[in-house]
């Protein structure tokens, strides 16, 4: 990628925060608009986690093939062609006329998203060679999420209660086009020095392991485990496959001695537990505001603010930190947060006091302000450049795996436990387990947040690095390591 003058810089960075902007509101305007889609379309519980998780486990499925992809044949032609497809995905999702094909058109959208936001970063981490400069824009790029937490809740309820549930996937389409647009204009095509080569079977095992182990955990309530049983035993032999064939391809889809990395390996568990939390916390938090305490989307969107304010202010913060001081102090701060929030409504049960309600989504709030910027940062640094799409697709994987797996194992542990005749009344209570869930969640956060931020884990980075260097400089020289 040619060097670009400071304002080309910030434009592309930008331009790639737009496809940010779209996706992470388009998740979290639809979390608002799951009763009025429960009533239209008569879904059950299991039918709205798919509505979420048919999504989030094509796009976890995708990402590594999507970056190591726009690493071999062009960054910005992958961009491109994800903006494409996710608005004609988002187009299908405002016309499902049933549950079965709005969760069809959402996989559609998934195949979009997953060429949007690895490739954005690895864009990002193209454009902006220098670390201090870097940690800026990834700064940046947290605070979008953040934006899209405080307008998405209130756009999505706004849209809800004035036009209907299907209005909130036609956004996307303005800006889905702008970004595109100005993608062909500004953004200047850049790729691997040496491409990478497709890897079918990893891929399938992929694909494998997330659809099967998801479908075990949202099924398992209703089906039990005559019918779960068998994925769940699919998603072992899935992943035990990927663990003996991928170390054993000169070129694999996951690169596993990516995670001799201390950090990298932390930043990948540490996206994993933060977006299981987020996905677990959206999917109670929605049901409960409309279906117990019987607000209207937009009310339930208002009450959101608490939680999406602190984000917003928080995410900046947080890339000023890592850039200045590094990721530790993010992380203890996101995992304390985290943690506290958890406790408030697993403890105290937050939800039947104002006060305390608004106190946990407060700390929620700050707590994911917090980790975004620091898991970004971690993932992609002391890696080497050429390999920066795959690093950011793995930690893009982490944090929608993380999501997948949050909304299905406590909407699970919901169902288990909520009562269909009474379920205003027991809603409550089935919601404590999936609580401590979350609160486990981010105690993990800060332990590991701690644990792999200091520099014996910076030394084993620096090495992953050297051996990956070295790696790629006899692999280019035809050398078999």
């Amino acid at each position: 990628m040619p060097e670009l003058s400071p304002r080309r810089r910030r434009l592309v960075l930008a331009i790639c925060c737009m496809s940010l902007l779209i996706v992470s509101l388009d998740t979290t305007a639809l979390n608002v608009a799951l009763p009025a889609m429960e009533r239209d379309l008569h879904a059950s519980t299991a039918g709205l986690q798919w509505t979420i998780d048919a999504y989030t486990v094509v796009l976890a499925a995708l990402l590594m093939l999507a970056g190591s992809t726009a690493d071999r044949i062009g960054r910005r032609k992958v961009f491109m062609a994800g903006l494409v497809v996710f608005s004609l995905g988002s187009l299908l999702c405002s016309l499902a006329p049933s549950l079965d094909l709005l969760i069809a058109a959402r996989m559609v959208q998934a195949v979009g998203g997953s060429m949007l936001n690895p490739v954005a970063m690895s864009i990002i981490t193209n454009t902006f060679t220098d670390p201090r400069e870097r940690a800026r824009a990834i700064g940046v790029w947290g605070a979008v999420v953040g934006i899209s937490m405080a307008a998405g809740p209130l756009l999505g309820g706004l849209l809800v209660e004035s036009v209907g549930w299907r209005a909130i996937f036609w956004v996307n389409l303005p800006v889905g086009l702008a970004a595109l647009l100005l993608t062909l204009r500004f953004v200047p095509e850049s790729r691997a020095p040496r491409a990478r080569r497709p890897d079918p079977v990893g891929q399938l095992l992929v694909i494998t392991l997330f659809g099967s182990l998801t479908y075990a955990i949202i099924e398992a309530p209703g089906a039990g485990l005559a019918t779960s049983g068998p994925f769940a035993a699919l998603a072992l032999a899935a992943l035990t496959g990927l663990l003996i064939y991928e170390p054993r391809r000169t070129e694999p889809l996951i690169d596993l001695r990516f995670f001799r990395s201390a950090p990298f390996s932390g930043a990948t568990v540490v996206a994993i537990s933060a977006f299981a939390s987020l996905g677990g916390f959206l999917f109670l938090s929605t049901l409960y505001l409309q279906n117990v305490r019987g607000l209207n989307a937009l009310q339930a969107g208002l009450w959101m603010l608490p939680m999406a304010v602190p984000m917003f202010l928080c995410a900046p913060l947080s890339g000023r930190l890592v850039g200045s001081r590094g990721p530790r102090l993010p992380l203890v701060i996101a995992g304390l947060a985290m943690t506290a929030s958890g406790l408030l409504f697993a403890v105290f049960d937050a939800e039947t006091s104002n006060v305390t309600l608004f106190l946990g989504y407060t700390l929620f709030g700050i707590g994911f302000g917090f980790v975004n910027a620091p898991i970004t940062n971690t993932a992609v640094s002391g890696m080497p450049r050429s390999q920066a799409g795959v690093a950011a697709a793995v930690a893009s994987t982490s944090r929608q795996l993380g999501q997948t797996l949050g909304v299905a194992v406590v909407g699970a542990v919901l169902a288990a436990g909520v009562s269909v005749t009474s379920y205003r009344e027991t809603f409550v209570s089935a919601a404590v387990p999936g609580w401590w869930i979350l609160t486990a969640c981010g105690l993990l956060v800060l332990t590991l947040g701690t644990l792999t931020t200091g520099p014996w884990a910076r030394r084993t980075a620096q090495r992953t690095a050297e051996r990956l260097e070295a790696r790629e400089v006899r692999e280019a020289a035809g050398v078999t390591a």
